[in-house]
């Protein structure tokens, strides 16, 4: 019994914890690693998932469900202008070099390592090293 359940665990863990990472914040990772984990394991991969997409979901610095709606009047309310991409705008997309103005993201929201533009009429956070969306701010 106790077999199967650890490997439930771990199965629910390799399966949910890739998945997880594309959570945004605490409250989105647990909710999305809870669904997936449950889909992969049944009732204790919902346990492991939820725990390991909270963990995930925390750590990497992005805003959370609860920051997200604030964070977005605050852009609206800089007027910042718009970047017209071309491509694909998702997490992972490359801005170009050229032409994209990056912003410091307020001390109160906790996101220290990435700047935030607006790309689409859409707010996003970018890692500044790289130039990829590390969220669309909804």
């Amino acid at each position: 019994m106790i077999r199967k359940v650890l490997g439930a665990a771990f199965l629910a863990a390799v399966i949910v914890a890739p998945l997880s990472a594309s959570a945004q914040g605490v409250p989105g990772g647990v909710e999305r690693g809870a669904r997936e984990g449950e889909r992969a394991a049944g009732p204790v991969g919902a346990i492991v998932g939820g725990t390991i997409g909270g963990v995930v979901g925390g750590v990497s610095g992005l805003l959370g469900v609860d920051q997200r709606p604030r964070f977005h009047s605050y852009v609206v309310e800089q007027h910042r202008p718009s970047y017209r991409y071309q491509g694909d705008l998702r997490v992972g997309a490359e801005l170009p070099e050229a032409g994209v103005t990056y912003y410091d993201v307020p001390q109160e929201y906790g996101v220290r390592e990435y700047r935030y533009t607006v790309v689409n009429d859409r707010t996003v956070l970018v890692d500044p090293h790289t130039r990829r969306i590390v969220q669309i701010v909804e």
